[in-house]
């Protein structure tokens, strides 16, 4: 009966009862130990066995008598367990047998090359292991949040950081699902600085997460391709998305139109301005004074006859009741200074004669007509606000297909020296009859040229007559015949008034003059005249406070004239004023170093004023140096760079291997100059020199918008 008990609670027998009071010991071991010192159980009484209906281990016949005990082993065994080891060792070996067995008895060595690319794949995987975004823990912020704070560092100056705080923080570590504003945000942030690549690159992820792009997000595209660094790569990328959008039935808003009308004039001609700018009278936009203004920024683009054009959009302007603003006023200043009046036949004639042909006007489409708008002044601006404009009849005047000839005879154009005639001349030369003209006027009959109208002054029969101011409309003179020649900025700004009439006249439109229109007119005023010194006391008859750009414009002004003394005596007045002299106030002083003593002297203040000069200031010195093949001077500036480790740039190298080469048809064995005495010796040292220093590097404009470790991607403004 025992023994059935026994076998039903332990299969393995008796040892191992006795194996679970003591595990650590060898069942067989510990039953002889307990059979030979029966001592070893303490003084309390032993467990009570006899519960189980068991005799004392001694007692037992199976265990003391005729057996072995190696045949008593319980199943647990130390053979069972080497087996169980080796089984288990023959599972984690299972496959690697191919190690130890192979076929293969020769092996080529491994390149050089072979284990450098595996260490760069073993540095490119940890890197990408550092690189990857782990989930973000604690509170997580919404997208509206995301869209303030990359609002606000947009503002700040910092898109870069905008654009990692919403490409790593918001989709990579909290995996959030961005909306519509949070890419237009960063498009318009792109637009602002012409990162046109990344833009259309956020446009396109935009495209693939499904959200629907709004007019911010066109127009802030159309933003970025105005402002690109290339102009024909941002043209090309904007007039493919028009595209695009007139594919899929898209209509611009007038806000929309501008950009692209801002696009036309950054990177492309005025002609194509009015192709966006007909198109946008005939989906019924209202044209206001910013869209005039885009047409102002493409006409500054001809530098041929931009003023002209800029002249023809103001009196356009003036005839459909569009008030020009402030900037209006600085858009023209700056056609004033940077284009010319073109031809002065057509000049005349389009300018101070009344047009002729009046078709019928270019009026929206029905049912396309805008809401009138508000402006802040309390006028209404739409396309009923003013009288219809006539587009077509706007840009054949504009654009002319043929010469216009002028309609009476012209007077004569004499500026200077050629207003006295020799008596050669005296024969081909006759006056006009006509009574509102002088005596003495002469007309050419081979070149019909105009009057110069440089003086300022043309003589009448009914005394001086003051120039037109081409602003007004109509011309308060009716006894103008034609204009003369026009070739200097200040002959320009004649023809708006000067300083006196084109002051007055803006504060009849109600603008404002700002710092910015009187730094436009200290480049515009003749040099040396009355109205030049008067400049400040304007200024504070406006109150307007000169700025640091203000006094740069006239250092360099004087600086032109290699009027290094007057250009000198305007420092205290710009200290008077609490202003600091900066880089380019000595760039601008750098222009009149014409002699060594000069230049050296300059550099010598700088470093005494704790400014290093820059290789802009240098260019200055060396362009002033070669203009007088000065190579004393050269050598000298090249040593001053060498000290000061400034690397050149395209537009110095340009000017040094110009000084470095021998005339075309110089022979030194045959003739002497004494320009070309000492070119061995320069040639000598800037060889070295070019050895010596390391050649500045253009760093890409788009470079510190990126991130540090994550390359460029391809954009494409193709649907994906």
């Amino acid at each position: 009966m025992a023994a059935q008990v026994i076998s039903r609670y332990f299969p393995a027998g008796l040892h191992a009862l006795k194996a679970s009071f003591y595990p650590s010991a060898c069942p067989a071991c510990k039953l002889w130990t307990l059979v030979q010192k029966p001592s070893a159980w303490p003084n309390s009484p032993p467990p009570p066995l006899g519960l189980l209906g068991l005799r004392p281990l001694s007692s037992s016949q199976a265990v003391g008598k005729g057996r072995d005990l190696s045949e008593s082993r319980p199943a647990y065994s130390s053979e069972t367990v080497t087996e169980e080891k080796e089984e288990d060792d023959a599972e984690e070996g299972f496959g690697k047998l191919s190690d130890k067995f192979s076929s293969r008895r020769f092996f080529r060595k491994a390149s050089a090359e072979l284990h450098d690319l595996r260490f760069q794949t073993q540095g490119a995987e940890e890197e990408e292991e550092e690189l990857k975004p782990r989930p973000r823990r604690g509170r997580r912020n919404t997208p509206y949040w995301y869209f303030l704070r990359c609002k606000e560092l947009i503002k700040e100056d910092k898109l870069a950081e905008a654009l990692d705080l919403f490409e790593v923080q918001m989709l990579k570590e909290e995996r959030l699902q961005p909306e519509e504003m949070n890419y237009t945000v960063l498009i318009g942030g792109c637009g602002r600085v012409g990162y046109v690549k990344k833009a259309f690159q956020l446009y396109n992820n935009m495209k693939k997460r499904g959200l629907a792009p709004t007019d911010a997000t066109y127009t802030a595209l159309f933003n970025a391709c105005a402002q690109s660094p290339w102009k024909d790569s941002g043209l090309q990328m904007a007039l493919k998305l028009q595209q695009q959008l007139q594919d899929r039935d898209l209509e611009l808003n007038v806000i929309s139109y501008r950009a692209l009308l801002k696009v036309c004039a950054f990177c492309s001609d005025l002609r194509m301005c009015f192709q966006v700018f007909k198109e946008m009278v005939q989906k019924g936009h209202s044209v206001t004074t910013e869209t005039f203004n885009f047409l102002l920024m493409g006409c500054i683009k001809d530098k041929e006859n931009g003023f002209r054009y800029a002249l023809q959009l103001w009196q356009q302007m003036a005839k459909l009741n569009v008030k020009p603003d402030s900037y209006t006023y600085n858009l023209m200043l700056a056609a004033a200074r940077d284009c010319s009046l073109g031809d002065p036949l057509v000049a005349s004639e389009l300018l101070l004669r009344a047009p002729e042909e009046s078709p019928a006007a270019l009026r929206p489409r029905p049912g396309r007509q805008r809401q009138k708008t508000k402006r802040p002044g309390g006028k209404e601006s739409g396309p009923g606000a003013g009288p219809p404009l006539d587009v077509e009849v706007l840009e054949r005047r504009l654009f002319p297909e043929n010469p216009i000839k002028p309609a009476g005879p012209l007077v004569s154009q004499e500026t200077g020296a050629d207003k006295t005639l020799s008596a050669e001349e005296g024969g081909n030369v006759r006056t006009i009859p006509d009574s509102s003209a002088s005596e003495n006027l002469p007309v050419s009959y081979q070149n019909q040229l105009v009057p110069s109208f440089t003086a300022a002054s043309v003589g009448l029969s009914t005394g001086a007559c003051s120039p037109p101011n081409l602003l007004d409309l109509p011309i308060a003179n009716d006894s103008l015949v034609s204009l003369g020649t026009v070739v200097t900025p200040s002959d320009r700004l004649a023809l708006m008034g000067n300083l006196e009439g084109f002051l007055r006249k803006m504060e009849g439109d109600d603008a404002a003059a700002s710092i910015k229109t009187f730094t436009l007119l200290a480049e515009l005023v003749e040099p040396g005249s009355p109205a030049e010194s008067s400049l400040l006391a304007v200024m504070e008859e406006h109150r307007v406070k000169p700025d640091l750009t203000f006094f740069n414009t006239l250092v360099r002004k004087k600086s032109k004239r290699a009027d290094l003394e007057g250009a000198k005596s305007l420092l205290p007045l710009l200290l008077k004023k609490g202003l600091s002299p900066n880089l380019h106030t000595f760039c601008n002083l750098a222009i009149a170093c014409h002699k060594k003593e000069d230049g050296v002297q300059l550099l010598s203040d700088m470093k005494r004023s704790g400014i290093n000069p820059n290789i802009n200031i240098y260019g200055a010195l060396i362009h002033a140096a070669v203009r007088k093949l000065d190579y004393v001077y050269l050598i000298e500036i090249l040593r001053e760079m060498r000290n000061t480790q400034t690397a050149p740039n395209e537009f110095v190298m340009k000017m040094l291997e110009f000084a470095a080469q021998y005339p075309p048809d110089f022979d030194p064995y045959k003739q002497k100059d004494p320009y070309l005495e000492k070119i061995n010796g320069f040639r000598s040292y800037y060889f070295r020199w070019l050895k010596w220093m390391a050649a500045e590097e253009q760093p890409h404009p788009w470079d510190k918008y990126r991130s540090g470790k994550q390359p460029p991607k391809q954009a494409s403004t193709g649907e994906e």
